[in-house]
């Protein structure tokens, strides 16, 4: 067992229940679309997320360490992603057939994990903190894999029912068009919080 379980889980839980992009197109897709069109989105930033901190462990994190000007990159390319999807997301039309369209494809959140900001810093610290180099690599490496995968689960599927929940108050297409303005500025501000 990790020695540090409960710090890990703690922090991989309230990093991963706190809003980002993840979690904020989680409730558009929600209110939108409902739990079963949702799924694709949630299944991507599950395996995305569990597997980008698995690189990260098992050596990413050293090129980021010797090539600082990665994580910058990797802002950029997030943010530019981000402006496009809060675009989409702002704009988008509530009629049977944009209900009929998954909104996010499993692949574009697969590959999204590793450009989303958050989500690497969050792997970066994680791995850092609570992975030592040496005898306990593996153990510490798989309690930590471990638990990013669960804080993901729990993260991605609350984030997802708030915005399901949310749905029972869309009485008539202004609320709708207005939720949907909301999720589009608060992924906006989600590009504010990586440079600042």
């Amino acid at each position: 067992m990790h020695p540090e379980l409960l710090s890990l889980f703690m922090f991989m839980l309230s990093t991963g229940c706190s809003p980002g992009p993840n979690n904020i197109v989680a409730s558009y897709s929600g209110f939108n679309f409902g739990i079963v069109k949702t799924v694709p989105h949630i299944l991507g930033v599950i395996f995305g997320f569990t597997l980008m901190v698995s690189i990260l462990n098992f050596g990413l994190i050293n090129i980021f360490k010797i090539y600082p000007l990665l994580q910058d990159i990797l802002k950029v390319s997030g943010s530019v992603f981000l402006v496009y999807l809060a675009y989409k997301i702002a704009f988008s039309k509530n009629d049977d057939k944009e209900h009929k369209q998954n909104p996010v494809k499993f692949i574009e959140t697969f590959l999204f994990q590793f450009l989303n900001p958050k989500g690497v810093i969050v792997g970066i610290i994680c791995v850092s903190t609570y992975v030592e180099s040496g005898e306990n690599f593996i153990n510490q490496s798989m309690w930590v894999i471990s638990v990013s995968f669960i804080c993901a689960v729990i993260s991605i599927n609350f984030w997802t029912l708030i915005g399901k929940f949310l749905r029972k108050f869309a009485t008539n297409e202004k609320f709708i068009k207005w939720f949907n303005y909301a999720m589009s500025i608060l992924l906006l501000g989600c590009i504010a919080t990586f440079y600042y």
